[in-house]
């Protein structure tokens, strides 16, 4: 039955682990951002009012809510870069999955709840990442975007956690989008 012990897992849950997850995802797509040359990268881990800002990551009142990344220009630009850059946040969740599997089935990390549900909300995360569909909000999954940029269909750079600054001199409007 459902007991005090298992709130508290709940809370370690959402308010810890669930962030961490957040936070390796977005960190997969500013990987390859960087790699492909992006220019003025941040990440946003949660929403609403800023809290505190460390590095190019700020973070946001509800932290433990969606999350983005932000950057303006790519050296490397074209739709096999932008397709790995959308791609990027689940390939790291599966690698963290995986690393962790073999660190546990390996006897260096013992087995326990909170490797459990790391690996049960990376996969959540990547799944729905991967999973080609539109949000309610008209934008696009993460595996979606990239299915649609490889067939040189998707016109804006934007998913449901990625966000392309546009360049002052361009006078464009910014696109935004939350995870």
């Amino acid at each position: 039955m459902f007991g005090f012990a298992d709130i508290l897992k709940f809370l370690v849950s959402f308010f810890l682990i669930l962030p961490i997850v957040t936070l390796i995802h977005l960190s997969g797509h500013i990987f390859f951002v960087t790699i492909f040359g992006g220019k003025e990268k941040k990440v946003v881990l949660g929403c609403g009012n800023k809290l505190f800002s460390f590095w190019n990551i700020e973070v946001r009142k509800y932290y433990f809510w969606n999350g983005a990344c932000e950057f303006k220009s790519l050296r490397h630009d074209n739709r096999v870069t932008n397709a790995f850059i959308y791609l990027g946040g689940s390939l790291f969740n599966l690698a963290g999955i995986f690393l962790l599997y073999t660190l546990v089935t390996q006897g260096i990390l013992e087995e326990s709840v909170f490797w459990y549900q790391f690996i049960y909300f990376s996969f959540y995360i990547a799944f729905f990442s991967l999973f080609p569909m539109y949000f309610s909000d008209g934008s696009p999954s993460d595996g979606k975007a990239a299915v649609l940029t490889l067939k040189n269909q998707h016109e804006k750079r934007i998913s449901d956690d990625i966000q392309f600054r546009q360049n002052e001199e361009q006078n464009e409007p910014e696109e935004s989008s939350r995870d």
